[in-house]
C-alpha cells in the first residue's frame, strides 16, 4: 500500500473519529439540553438530528464527487475537516435546537465532501490489484467504523468530564485530519496546491465553490446516464435497506439507553430501559465493544474477496442479522434469566454482529467493481456510496424516531428486523448479474486523461 493510500485511510479514521465524537456528544447534549437553557428533547427531535445530517450528505455527495473528478480528489478531501471544524465550534456555543440542527448541515457537508473523493482515490489506486482492493476497501470501512467507534467511546467520558467544552476539543481533531490530507496525500496534477489550501482555506473554498456550482449543473444529467448504463441500481435496494437498518440504531439506541424513553409506560417491560438509564460513559463503553466486534468482522471478510462472491458475503451477513435481532428481542425481556444463559445470548448477538460486518466491505467492493467500467467517472460512481448511505440513514432514523416513541428498544429492534428482511429480497437479482459487474462499458462524459496516483 502506497504512502498516499495509507494516508488517505489514516485521514479517514481521524475524520470519522471526529464525526463519531460529535454525534454522541450531541446525543448527550440533547438528553440534558434543558440544563443548558434549551428545551426538553423528544426521540422524534433526536431523529431530526440524523435526518438533517444525512439529507445534506445525500444531497451534496454527488456534486462533490463530480467536483473531485474536475479539480482533483485531494482538495475536495480537505473541505471535509474545514466544514466539520466549523460545525463543532458552533455546536459548543449554542443550546438553541434549530441552530443545532443547522450545524448538522455543516457536519453533513463535511462527510459529503470527503467520502466521494476518498473512495475515488481508493478505486484508482487499487484498479489493477483485486487483493489490494479487498484490503483497501476493508481498511476504509475499518477506518470509518473504527473512527466512529473510537469517537463514540471517547464521547461519554469527555462529556461527563468536560461537557460542551468537548466540542471545542474536537475542533482540534478536525485540524489533524486537514494536516494528514495536506501533507500525506500526493495527487500529481491537481489544480489547487495543498500548502495553499492549508495557508488560505478561504481561497480554496472559493475556487472549489465555483467548480462545485458547475459540477452541480451537470450532476443530474451525468447520474441519469450512469444509473441507466451501469449495474448500480441492482445494488441500491439491498444497500439502502441495510443502511436504514444501521440508521435505526445509530443515534436512537444511544438516546434510549441514556434514558430518553425510560419514563414511558412500556419501559417497565423492557430490560434495556430500566431505571434512569445508563451514563454516557457506560453507553460509550458498550458501543466501543460493539464497534470492535464490527471492525474485526470487516477485517476478516474484507480478506475473503478471492474466496467468496460479494453477494454470498452479503447474504450470510443478512441472515446473521436476522438471527441476532431475534436474540436481542428475547434478551430485552429476559427478566430473571440465569446469568450464564444471558451471557450466552450476548455472545450469540456478538457473533451475529461479526458476521453481519462482512456485508459493508462486500457492498463497497461491488461499487468499486462497477466503477471499473467508468475510469474517468470514479468520483461520481463512488459518490453513490454516500447517496445510498444517506437515503438509508434518513429512512432508518425517521422511522426509528417513530418506533422509539411507540415502543422504545422493542420498537427499534422490530423495525430493524423488518428492514433487514427487505434487504434480503433484492439480493437474488443482484447475484444473477454479479458476473457482469465491472464489464468494459463506455464512459459517460469525456474528461482529460487522469494521472496515476502515487
Amino acid at each position: 500500500m502506497s504512502r498516499s493510500l495509507a494516508s488517505v485511510i489514516v485521514g479517514t479514521f481521524t475524520l470519522r473519529l471526529s464525526t463519531g465524537l460529535t454525534g454522541l456528544l450531541l446525543v448527550n447534549y440533547l438528553a440534558s439540553l434543558h440544563e443548558f437553557g434549551g428545551i426538553e428533547v423528544t426521540a422524534l427531535e433526536v431523529s431530526l438530528v440524523a435526518v438533517f445530517f444525512y439529507a445534506t450528505e445525500l444531497t451534496l455527495s454527488p456534486a462533490f464527487g463530480i467536483l473531485a473528478d474536475r479539480i482533483g480528489r485531494k482538495p475536495v478531501m480537505q473541505l471535509g475537516p474545514l466544514f466539520g471544524g466549523a460545525a463543532v465550534i458552533i455546536t459548543g456555543l449554542t443550546a438553541y435546537l434549530p441552530l443545532l440542527l443547522g450545524t448538522r448541515i455543516l457536519e453533513g457537508a463535511s462527510t459529503a465532501a470527503s467520502v466521494p473523493a476518498i473512495l475515488a482515490f481508493v478505486a484508482v489506486a487499487t484498479a489493477h490489484d483485486e487483493g489490494l482492493r479487498g484490503r483497501a476497501v476493508a481498511a476504509f470501512e475499518v477506518a470509518s467504523i473504527g473512527g466512529l467507534g473510537v469517537g463514540g467511546v471517547l464521547a461519554g467520558p469527555l462529556w461527563d468530564n468536560f461537557g460542551p467544552l468537548a466540542f471545542f476539543m474536537n475542533a482540534g481533531l478536525y485540524g489533524v485530519s486537514l494536516s494528514i490530507y495536506t501533507f500525506g496525500v500526493n495527487e500529481p496534477g491537481m489544480r489547487i496546491s495543498a500548502l495553499a489550501a492549508l495557508a488560505s482555506p478561504a481561497a480554496m473554498v472559493r475556487e472549489a465553490a465555483g467548480a462545485l456550482a458547475a459540477g452541480t449543473r451537470s450532476a443530474v444529467r451525468r447520474y441519469e446516464h450512469l444509473l441507466s448504463r451501469s449495474h448500480v441500481m441492482l445494488l441500491a435496494p439491498t444497500w439502502i435497506a441495510l443502511n436504514a437498518a444501521i440508521g435505526v440504531f445509530s443515534i436512537q439506541a444511544a438516546f434510549q439507553l441514556i434514558g430518553g424513553g425510560s419514563d414511558k409506560p412500556f419501559a417497565r417491560d423492557q430490560l434495556f430501559m430500566q431505571g434512569e438509564g445508563f451514563s454516557g460513559t457506560q453507553v460509550s463503553f458498550g458501543l466501543g465493544i460493539g464497534f470492535a466486534i464490527f471492525v474485526a468482522g470487516m477485517l476478516f471478510w474484507g480478506n475473503q474477496f478471492k474466496r467468496f462472491r460479494r453477494t454470498s458475503i452479503i447474504a450470510v451477513g443478512v441472515g446473521a442479522a436476522i438471527a441476532g435481532l431475534v436474540d436481542l428481542l428475547l434478551l430485552n425481556h429476559a427478566f430473571g434469566l440465569p446469568l450464564p444463559l444471558f451471557g450466552a445470548g450476548v455472545l450469540f448477538a456478538a457473533l451475529a454482529l461479526f458476521v453481519l460486518a462482512g456485508a459493508t466491505p462486500a457492498a463497497l467492493g461491488l461499487l468499486a467493481d462497477i466503477s471499473e467500467a467508468y475510469p474517468i467517472d470514479r468520483g461520481a460512481i463512488m459518490g453513490l456510496y454516500s447517496v445510498f448511505l444517506g437515503v438509508g440513514q434518513i429512512l432508518g432514523n425517521a422511522l426509528g424516531g417513530v418506533a422509539a416513541e411507540l415502543r422504545g428498544v422493542d420498537g427499534l429492534l422490530g423495525l430493524t428486523f423488518g428492514l433487514v428482511v427487505v434487504a434480503l429480497v433484492p439480493l437474488y437479482s443482484l447475484r444473477l448479474y454479479e458476473h457482469e459487474i465491472g464489464a468494459d462499458l463506455p464512459a459517460v462524459v469525456p474528461h482529460p486523461p487522469q494521472t496515476p496516483l502515487d
